[in-house]
């Protein structure tokens, strides 16, 4: 008798790039080359969210005014990832930024990326 296969979710590897992440990173480097960044890294950094409880945002970003940024790339927002990402917003002065894409039946490079920022004060979309 064969059993049907269930399908765990595949876990993210350190230091691997998914295709929404790299297809970001590809943005970020046309960026940096036009400078409106100075710099980016990918997994960077782990902050410390509480006891036991930490957050690893996708990719570090230096604005071309030194402003520290971080960006979470996500096919779809799943619950517990926008709680991190908001809690980070609420212990760090960075600026968090949520990174999509809509899904659309347009070419993937025709689809723009959508941001949401995140601060202390309150989350902004552009």
């Amino acid at each position: 008798m064969k059993y049907p296969r269930h399908f765990a979710k595949v876990a993210h590897k350190t230091g691997e790039m998914n295709q929404y992440e790299r297809a970001y990173s590809a943005v970020l480097e046309k960026r940096k080359l036009a400078g409106e960044i100075q710099e980016y890294h990918f997994e960077r950094y782990k902050l410390r969210l509480g006891q036991a409880c930490y957050y690893t945002p996708d990719f570090m970003v230096v604005r071309a005014d030194g402003v520290l940024e971080f960006h979470e790339v996500k096919g779809f927002w799943e619950e517990d990832a926008r709680v991190k990402i908001k809690a980070a917003a609420d212990q760090y002065p960075h600026v968090f930024v949520a990174v999509t894409r809509p899904k659309t039946k347009a070419p993937r490079e025709l689809t723009p990326w959508l941001y949401e920022y995140f601060t202390k004060e309150q989350p902004q979309e552009q």
